[in-house]
């Protein structure tokens, strides 16, 4: 309940794009209700963009204006920065530095930034005694920040992965739906404003990295290590692979996973098969989804929208309604000074079954070479069969049974080299749900 004496909540809104105007609709529609919730008062006092007179489809003339972020974050009349401006450094994170470097609280949408900068910024937080909060650069209307710092704190966490970006689950969702092309799917994508015109973050999975990056802190209280990801994109994805994995009883998602195993962590991000009739293998479209496994609440499983205007502003105004009430509390679930640097697990050591698809020459003794090759390097193969309606005869699936990835990779650039291949063989990692 809102007390007489509560102070208000000054709040400045860096950047007037589709986040930020999202922000400023919840607040104009549920102001007094939010304040409630609060118990202080939410005012906005000041905004910050680079077009003052664009129609973002919300008043703008009630709020003091700023050209600058950076000024906005230094006035003296803002308590609390919501800073939507984007990208890892420039004005975003000069912005957000001013704002705590003089302890007034930054809620922040922007996962480059804190996956670059993260340690720092969380440094000038505690040592300011100002709060730094970032549910919606994750998982956007996912709570999979709030899950691991509090609500999941009693259990060691093992495990974290998941699918972390709509864009890609998009693609592979249309490909399988229609059996279009990767190329054609895209293009559909960025036409509805999934993808950028330069979708190079999305599909090439950094998006999803610099959310790992932030999810691994969370889970293992491990210092952000955004070049311990090991990335790879959807690119190289084709339609034949996405039915070909139907047929098996997968489904391809580009799977982020954060593990930990002997004090070592595994992080990547990579297309992966997993089995059609999990959480996760049945998302679809532009959604998200995180499966967390602790040690004593076991698996738990969070979905929803990963992006877009109205959930990545409901989480912000979550954040800005948890400062209200709360505080400054420490950025990544305990004091930054507590975490360790995390000592990376090398990919080349995990060991899984992989979906591998090759296209030969159709001549004889030509499948005897590759597996010659596999049982040469350790792999022992779970099923190979030739796809029924693959228009090329010569072209076959094989599943192994687990290999290093080291071994599976020396086999896949060995089999490239054969006269009998056609093509660079495409080799999935088969995903446990």
């Amino acid at each position: 309940m809102m007390t007489e004496t509560a102070p208000a909540l000054r709040i400045g809104v860096a950047g007037l794009g589709t986040v930020g105007a999202g922000v400023l609709k919840i607040l104009a529609a549920h102001g007094p209700r939010l304040s409630t919730h609060a118990g202080r008062p939410l005012v906005l006092t000041a905004v910050s963009a680079r077009n003052r007179a664009k129609d973002r489809g919300v008043d703008i003339s009630q709020f003091e204006w700023e050209d600058d972020p950076v000024a906005l974050a230094r006035r003296d009349d803002i308590d609390l920065l919501i800073e939507v401006i984007g990208g890892s450094n420039g004005p975003a994170k000069a912005a957000a530095e001013a704002a705590l470097a003089r302890g007034a609280h930054v809620v922040t949408a922007n996962k480059a930034l804190l996956a670059a900068h993260g340690g720092a910024l969380a440094e000038m937080a505690e040592e300011k005694r100002a709060g730094l909060r970032f549910e919606a650069a994750v998982a956007g209307g996912v709570p999979i920040v709030k899950a691991l710092s509090d609500s999941l704190a009693a259990n060691a966490i093992s495990r974290v992965y998941g699918v972390l970006n709509g864009t890609c689950n998009f693609i592979l969702t249309e490909m399988e739906r229609t059996g279009r092309d990767y190329q054609d799917v895209l293009a559909e994508a960025q036409s509805l404003g999934y993808a950028e015109a330069d979708p190079t973050a999305d599909v090439g999975g950094w998006d999803a990295a610099h959310k790992l990056a932030l999810l691994s802190t969370l889970a293992f209280g491990a210092s952000v290590d955004l070049d311990g990801v090991s990335v790879e994109g959807i690119e190289r994805i084709s339609e034949s692979d996405i039915r070909f994995a139907a047929e098996l009883g997968y489904r391809i998602k580009l799977i982020a996973t954060a593990s930990r195993d002997g004090g070592q962590t595994l992080q990547q991000v990579a297309p992966c098969l997993i089995p059609a009739e999990s959480a996760i293998g049945g998302l679809d479209g532009v959604m998200n989804a995180v499966v967390c496994e602790g040690d004593f609440v076991g698996q738990t499983v969070f979905e929803g929208p990963g992006a877009g205007e109205g959930p990545t502003a409901s989480a912000i105004v979550a954040d800005v309604l948890e400062l209200a009430r709360n505080g400054a509390q420490p950025v990544f679930g305990q004091p930054i000074q507590r975490l360790t640097p995390l000592r990376r697990m090398p990919p080349e050591n995990v060991s899984a079954p992989y979906y591998v698809r090759l296209k030969l020459v159709d001549r004889p003794g030509a499948l005897a070479e590759v597996t010659g090759i596999l049982g040469g390097t350790d792999i022992s193969i779970h099923q190979m069969r030739q796809i029924g309606g693959t228009p090329d005869p010569a072209s076959v699936v094989i599943i192994t049974h687990e290999a290093r990835d080291g071994d599976l990779r020396s086999a896949v650039a060995k089999i490239t080299n054969l006269e009998v291949s056609l093509a660079p063989p495409m080799a999935l990692r088969i995903e446990r749900a």
